[in-house]
């Protein structure tokens, strides 16, 4: 542990609850892989708080802050400026300190991206279905069309849901790149397809571990590749349905490390290699 004095640069995590968060296990494994003089801080903002919360950070000298739920929309009135991508998605989890505040960026989608390059997971020319139509599915249907994806299937509960979110993509996009349908049509998906499929929703998370979007196993016959965005359980019935009918399936552990890496190189001005990134992530797994 470095020793802290009048030199260290601080930054933290802001969001309501904050108490269980691995960002800290992140952010200070980083400070000592690079000898930075930096000490990473969750703070707990209560619901009314959050524009006291920044403008307080940035009169203390606060270098940076993740920001997390229910937070991430919430806080893009109280910016400086944003960044074009989170301005698409909608959504901030990282403030960087400028002349006379801060600006937010996404993270979260760039470490999702990173976190699957890492796995060898290819999106560019791929056919992908999205579980949910919630902000998150809407961040990784904005992503997917960035980085070439050739079909992209939102797939949620309430079909209204998913076109809306489908038609706003779209716009971004410039084209009609994505599609909605009901969970329950999965069986009008060409037989001939397999797909690379973003479970986007928070069902499986711990303690509800045996949970799933989609029941029938027969649908798992048609994934090639399972992408769950939730890391706890490490091992969600999804995951497990994925390789019980032959296809690879990972969970979100890696896009939460790689949201925090990148947080760091923008923060810090430095450049994380893998080698540092996977001490982390062993890091991440001790603590979990």
């Amino acid at each position: 542990m470095q020793a802290i004095d009048g030199y260290t640069r601080t930054c933290g995590l802001i969001g309501n609850p904050v108490e269980h968060t691995l960002s800290p296990v992140i952010h200070n494994t980083l400070a000592e892989l690079t000898g930075q003089k930096l000490c990473y801080v969750p703070f707990h903002v209560e619901t009314g708080r959050l524009e006291d919360a920044v403008k307080g950070a940035y009169a203390l000298n606060l270098l940076g802050l993740n920001v997390t739920v229910p937070y991430k929309s919430e806080v893009i009135p109280f910016l400086k400026e944003i960044d074009p991508l989170a301005q698409k998605i909608g959504a901030v989890n990282t403030l960087v300190r400028m002349e006379g505040g801060y600006k937010g960026y996404n993270t979260d989608m760039p470490g999702l991206y990173r976190a699957m390059c890492a796995d060898g997971v290819k999106i560019e020319g791929e056919r992908v279905l999205i579980l949910g139509a919630g902000g998150v599915a809407r961040a990784v249907a904005v992503l997917l069309a960035e980085k070439g994806a050739n079909e992209i299937i939102l797939m949620n509960r309430t079909v209204e849901k998913a076109k809306k979110v489908a038609g706003e993509v779209n716009g971004y996009a410039g084209r009609e790149l994505v599609k909605a349908m009901a969970n329950e049509d999965y069986g009008k998906l060409p037989q001939d397809r397999k797909y690379l499929v973003i479970q986007a929703t928070s069902v499986g998370l711990h303690p509800h571990d045996e949970d799933v979007v989609i029941e029938d196993e027969a649908f798992y016959e048609r994934i090639h590749t399972g992408y769950d965005l939730i890391f706890n359980p490490p091992q969600t019935k999804f995951m497990k349905l994925v390789q019980a009918h032959g296809g690879r399936a990972f969970n979100g552990a890696k896009m939460l490390l790689y949201q925090g890496v990148i947080a760091y190189e923008y923060w810090t001005n430095t450049q994380i290699t893998e080698e540092q990134a996977q001490t982390v992530f062993e890091a991440m797994q001790r603590k979990d």
